[in-house]
């Protein structure tokens, strides 16, 4: 009894710690990870000249909003705002829907051609052509650069969105489905009124991938539309801004009146700006599509 006694005494002490080193552990994991993001806003309301000597922590030590001004100082901002925003929820809304429609198709088992027309989507996954090709295929053969469609059309499909949609369709029950179609539903009505919205979960982190990509790109605007300024997306027109900042910065610090020149906001600060400009968005947006995210992204990888 006595050992038993010891035992149990033992476990009720290790089941007492465990809840205070796993708070302990969660609260250092939490301040390791929002440390950099609370530095970076608070660098980026710093005042520029002031930030060079660094030592700035969770809280800016010269108040300063200098890097935003700016920022926002060249009304081509917003139009720039229009174009990013334009396109992620175009982008976004045909992505979703038609790899879900794509994805539905193929999760029938009665369509003879779909394990052929999955391994070729899942083969564009390993062989690439290059940026090259796709180049001279939207720029020349398709003829989509220098227009917003150049945002759009490449991106309408996904294939890592379609199998992760697939293999979260075929997790389904098949009742559902089986008994639809003893009432005459046809394909349509079921895939609207049945399987979409059984397909919430990871749709919304489809839909979350898609929004992300699109928010930060850059790339596809300097290749094809980097001569229409009506057509520059947020993030590169941010970072061009970043660019002439920190050239503007280098030509005052090899000046002779480098003193005279120095203004309120350095690279650093400005560099600091941008990145809370730009992860904004889509840090406002991501709690309210978390628990889909979790829910979708897991069952879409484990069934099937």
């Amino acid at each position: 009894m006595t050992d038993t006694t010891a035992r149990r005494a033992r476990h009720r002490r290790k089941r007492s710690v465990f809840p205070l080193v796993n708070a302990v552990a969660m609260i250092l994991l939490m301040f390791v990870t929002l440390y950099p993001v609370i530095n970076t806003v608070a660098i980026s309301f710093n005042d520029g000249t002031d930030a060079v000597r660094g030592g700035i922590g969770l809280w800016p030590r010269q108040f300063s909003i200098k890097s935003y001004e700016t920022i926002f100082s060249d009304e081509i901002i917003f139009n720039a705002f229009f174009i990013t925003v334009s396109r992620t929820a175009i982008q976004t809304i045909l992505n979703v829907v038609l790899t879900s429609m794509l994805a539905y198709a193929l999760s029938r088992r009665e369509y003879v051609l779909r394990k052929f027309i999955t391994t070729v989507f899942v083969l564009t996954m390993y062989v690439n052509a290059g940026l090259i090709p796709n180049y001279l295929l939207l720029q020349r053969t398709l003829g989509l650069g220098k227009s917003f469609w150049v945002y759009i059309i490449p991106t309408m499909l996904s294939c890592f969105n379609m199998i992760i949609t697939r293999t979260y369709i075929l997790g389904l029950p098949d009742a559902l489905v089986e008994s639809a179609r003893i009432d005459g539903a046809g394909d349509f009505y079921l895939f609207w009124k049945i399987i979409f919205p059984l397909c919430l979960p990871v749709l919304a982190t489809v839909a979350l991938f898609v929004a992300v990509g699109a928010w930060n790109s850059w790339f596809d605007t300097h290749l094809y539309n980097a001569s229409k300024v009506h057509l520059h997306t947020l993030q590169y027109l941010l970072k061009m801004k970043l660019a002439t900042t920190t050239n503007s910065a280098n030509a005052a610090l090899t000046s002779a009146d480098a003193a005279a020149s120095t203004t309120n906001t350095t690279p650093i600060t400005i560099r600091s700006a941008i990145t809370v400009v730009s992860a904004a968005p889509i840090v406002v947006i991501y709690p309210f599509l978390q628990r889909y995210f979790v829910v979708g992204l897991n069952v879409g990888s484990v069934k099937g």
